[in-house]
C-alpha cells in the first residue's frame, strides 16, 4: 500500500464556469486555469500520481501544451487512472477537502462522488469529499480563490 497527497489552488474570476469534482456549480465566478481548472480533481490526480511516484499533473499535462487548453479535468483523471493501472496500482480510497468561502458545496458532493467514482472505477463510498471555509481568513476566506487537499491510498493489483 502507498499513500499520496495532492494540493491545488486556483483564482476565482468572472466569466468562467465553476467546475468541482466534474460537476458544474452555479456561481457568479469560476476558476482560472489552462484546463477547466477543476481544483478538486487536480488535487485528487496529484495525490494519485504521488502515491505511485509518477510525478504530478504538471509533468503529464503541462499548461504549456495547447492539447490541454480548456480540457475537462475528467479526461485528465481518466488518463491518471490509466497511468496507475499501467504501473500496477489501483485506488483503495481517497479523502478530499475543498477550501472555499463560497459557494456552499454540500448539496453538490453526492454528484461529485458519483462522477469521480465512475471514472476511477470504485464505489462512491471509497471516496470522501468535505467542504470547509476559512472563516474569512486568507485568499480563500476573502473569496479570491478555492484550494483543495487530497489524500489517496493505492495498492498493488
Amino acid at each position: 500500500m502507498r499513500i499520496g497527497h495532492g494540493y491545488d489552488v486556483h483564482k476565482l474570476i468572472e466569466g468562467r464556469k465553476l467546475v468541482l469534482g466534474g460537476v458544474e456549480i452555479p456561481y457568479e465566478k469560476g476558476l482560472l486555469g489552462h484546463s477547466d481548472a477543476d481544483v478538486l480533481t487536480h488535487a485528487l490526480m496529484d495525490a494519485m500520481l504521488g502515491a505511485a511516484a509518477l510525478g504530478d499533473i504538471g509533468r503529464h499535462f503541462p499548461d504549456s501544451s495547447g492539447e490541454f487548453k480548456d480540457i475537462s479535468s475528467l479526461v485528465l483523471l481518466q488518463r491518471c487512472v490509466k497511468l496507475l493501472d499501467n504501473a500496477g496500482y489501483r485506488i483503495v480510497n481517497a479523502d478530499i477537502t475543498v477550501i472555499a468561502q463560497a459557494p456552499k458545496l454540500a448539496k453538490y458532493i453526492p454528484d461529485m462522488l458519483s462522477c469521480l467514482a465512475q471514472i476511477i472505477g470504485c464505489k462512491p463510498g471509497d471516496l470522501n469529499i468535505k467542504a470547509t471555509t476559512e472563516e474569512g481568513l486568507g485568499f480563500t476566506g476573502n473569496g479570491d480563490g478555492i484550494a483543495c487537499h487530497a489524500v489517496c491510498l493505492i495498492e498493488s493489483k
